[in-house]
């Protein structure tokens, strides 16, 4: 049998795919060198997430929510609204030398002049109506000098308590959304090295069991610790470059998808060079071999996902556009890194990389082709009655799953993100047990309007109005009288404006609060025509203001992110595959499993889990990376089928290589889920909405979709899908032998080589 009788054009690698193999393997020690000294220097480059962490990556100053509170802090001469709190509690009730020395604290601190804490508005909860807990609760506000960052903020929030207050003022903590904010920032950061640690073993278990070898899990970690090592720094530096603010949460992230990615990368090298050592191939040729094999399927895809990811740069968000390009250029920085480090790894390490003490000696080069049975479920899964059943099932199955994204609820929560232990969950747990869920985060609606404050009568009217909406704890207005220290406060000096404190019933940052919101903005036009106000200007501003801007915003992207996302992977997959329905249909089997994905995110931490909304970046972040990452999954699970289909049906083709392409992507589906899942030990909700998304995305891709969905719908189509092209073989042209429908032709590697 002669090498192009067994090639059948699938192993005919190109002059070019040749030279890069020799090329890569031949300068293995000088590739391993320079990569080596690279990761030496670029740790002197700042990492990824050190030039910002406040709440100006998640929104746009020119958010109106946003506009109107700086407009009323100009307005006043200062602001309303404090992210800041101190919180006394006493269940039995707050003792009245502890009330008084609030209200003195507060004097004192506004006659003590400027300073770092500008001044302190203490609200007692029995100033309010319908409180929970009359007389236990008060709630001293800081309103901070607005140069200091979020940290700085929390430093001067301690020392003013430990200067102020006493031992028996029963002073539970501090809290509110910037210390939640910056406690989030300071879980991560220390949870990263654990979560790094874990993924690191997770990975190396599941490739040192999937090749019984332990040489071989080092090496896909080298290959990614590399990767990762890159793309915090380069990344950082660029971030810094451009000024360009990255929050620190996108590091466990992007650590996870380089993990897993770098590592699936490396996964199917290793494959490669293992067939061909076990077929008798020496070292060398193995690496070139696998080299040339690999490296274009490999290169495709990581285009494909870094192009995928990098598509959320369209999105309004700043949230999306800080995500977007660093996951893009994770996944390009890692394909470059596998590309270039793993063939030098397999020259270098050649057998050896599969050495186990139970390792089988190495048969002799085989004098014919090397033949891969197709299995019973392959065979039966590309027959039209089988697939067409399972194509139905499947396709029902993940509908199903997919049903509670129907009643999917945004929102964004600090707070009750937090651990239940935590300091500030515990502070703002007893704010709001002796006020109401918003009184951390209140609301306030300015109206503006040319001696408005003389209008008492109806801003009064305004107040009832406000009051009686659903979702609304309390309101205080311009003509309420209920707590001083907020009276002087909503009037401006010369009574062009006016300002209300409204407090939530809800978490003020979550989807309940936000449909509140969403209704009061609707209903306000309406409400101030009523009271008498109608030629005033109405803004509401506040955390649940903006929360409710950056839903809809995110909201709003979506149609833009999702056809910008799909149409980078659709060309890919269509350059790739060399024809348009095929792409199509993988891509519609996709979206398939991340609607299935979403619903069931949903139905966990919604309906089981009594989560206030998901996490509003979650389901698109999650989306975007699943398309991506089952475009790599398209590629290296179809495109060995359709190049096969080249010389054989494309029924048959899917037979004898779903068995082997299949294991490999099982392997890599294992580890990626596996670096996604880790996500879930920092103990945040938003990390772990996005762990579980991730993670059942993956493996519901890698064994649903990649193993069953995708190969039924194209056994069903058959060779109409590389419509309108004629690449593929429509039908035999001559009667074939049963042992061709169940073997596929694999390089004798005494015969060919790259």
């Amino acid at each position: 049998m002669t090498a192009d009788t067994v090639s059948r054009g699938r192993w005919r690698f190109s002059l070019l795919l040749r030279a890069y193999a020799r090329l890569m393997v031949g300068l293995r020690w000088i590739v391993v060198a320079g990569w080596v000294a690279g990761a030496v220097l670029v740790l002197m480059l700042p990492p990824i997430g050190s030039n910002g962490e406040d709440l100006s990556q998640l929104v746009s100053t020119n958010n109106p929510a946003v506009q109107a509170e700086l407009r009323s802090a100009e307005k006043f001469g200062y602001p309303l609204l404090s992210r800041v709190a101190v919180v006394q509690y006493n269940v039995h009730g707050l003792a009245a030398p502890v009330t008084a020395r609030a209200i003195a604290r507060a004097h004192e601190t506004l006659t003590a002049g400027a300073g770092s804490v500008r001044a302190a508005v203490p609200v007692p909860n029995a100033a309010l109506p319908g409180v929970r807990q009359p007389g236990t609760t008060i709630i001293t506000y800081l309103f901070m000098s607005p140069d200091l960052d979020f940290g700085q903020q929390m430093a001067e929030a301690r020392q003013y308590v430990a200067k102020h207050f006493r031992a028996d003022d029963d002073v539970v903590g501090i809290t509110g959304s910037i210390p939640a904010r910056v406690e989030q920032s300071d879980i991560v950061l220390s949870s990263l090295k654990w979560l790094e640690a874990a993924t690191v073993a997770a990975v190396f278990l599941i490739v040192a069991f999937a090749f019984r070898s332990l040489l071989a899990a080092v090496a896909a970690l080298t290959v990614a610790g590399v990767a990762v090592l890159f793309t915090l720094h380069v990344g950082g530096a660029l971030a810094a470059q451009f000024n360009i603010a990255v929050p620190q949460e996108t590091q466990p992230l992007l650590v996870a998808l380089l993990l897993g990615v770098v590592t699936d990368y490396a996964v199917f090298y290793l494959s490669a060079a293992r067939a061909q050592l076990e077929a008798g191939a020496d070292r060398l040729t193995a690496a070139r071999w696998a080299t040339a094999q690999s490296s274009p399927i490999i290169a495709i895809a990581g285009i494909t996902a870094a192009a995928g990811t990098g598509a959320l740069i369209v999105a309004g968000s700043p949230t999306f556009r800080a995500f977007g390009p660093g996951m893009g250029l994770a996944v390009l920085i890692g394909m470059i890194v596998a590309v270039t480090l793993m063939p030098a790894l397999l020259g270098i390490l050649g057998s050896a990389m599969f050495w186990t003490p139970r390792r089988k000696a190495r048969r002799a080069a085989p004098d014919g082709p090397v033949v891969a049975p197709a299995t019973r479920w392959s065979r039966m899964l590309t027959r039209p009655a089988y697939s067409l059943i399972v194509l139905v099932a499947c396709v029902g199955g993940l509908l199903l799953a997919a049903a509670p994204a129907r009643h999917v609820s945004l929102g964004l929560s600090f707070i009750q993100a937090l651990p239940s232990g935590d300091p500030d969950r515990i502070a703002a747990d007893r704010a709001e047990a002796g006020f109401a869920k918003g009184i951390l985060s209140p609301t306030e609606i300015l109206v503006e309007g040319a001696s408005i404050t003389g209008h008492k009568p109806q801003l009064a009217a305004l107040e009832r109005s406000i009051a009686r909406e659903s979702g609304i704890a309390a309101v205080v207005g311009p003509t309420d009288v209920r707590i001083p220290q907020l009276a002087t406060m909503l009037s401006s000096k010369d009574g062009a404006a006016a300002r209300y404190l409204l407090v939530l019933a809800d978490d003020p940052m979550g989807a309940k609060a936000v449909a509140t919101m969403s209704r009061l903005q609707r209903d306000l036009p309406g409400l101030t025509v009523a009271a008498g106000l109608g030629g005033a200007r109405v803004s509401i501003d506040g955390d649940t203001a903006i929360t409710a801007a950056i839903v809809d915003q995110t909201v709003h992207d979506l149609s833009r992110v999702a056809l910008a996302a799909l149409a980078a992977n659709l060309l890919f997959l269509m350059l790739y595959l060399r024809a348009p329905l095929a792409p199509l249909v993988l891509l519609a089997c996709s979206l398939l499993a991340i609607a299935a994905t979403l619903g069931l995110t949903v139905w966990l931490f919604e309906e089981k889990l009594g989560h206030d909304g998901i996490t509003f970046y979650v389901p698109f972040a999650a989306a975007v990376v699943l398309i991506s990452l089952g475009s790599d999954y398209n590629i290296f699970g179809i495109g060995p089928a359709w190049k096969e289909a080249r010389g054989r049906p494309l029924r048959e083709a899917l037979a004898v290589t779903l068995p082997q392409s299949a294991r490999a992507i099982r392997i890599a589906a294992f580890t990626l889920a596996a670096s996604f899942g880790l996500m879930a030990l920092i103990p945040l909700q938003p990390f772990r909405e996005l762990a579980f998304a991730l993670s059942v995305g993956i493996l519901l891709d890698a064994f649903v979709v990649r193993s069953l969905l995708a190969p039924a719908m194209l056994s069903v189509i058959g060779s109409a899908s590389q419509w309108p092209g004629r690449r593929l073989v429509r039908r035999r042209s001559a009667p074939a032998s049963a042992a061709a429908d169940e073997t596929v032709m694999v390089k004798p590697t005494s015969e060919v080589t790259p």
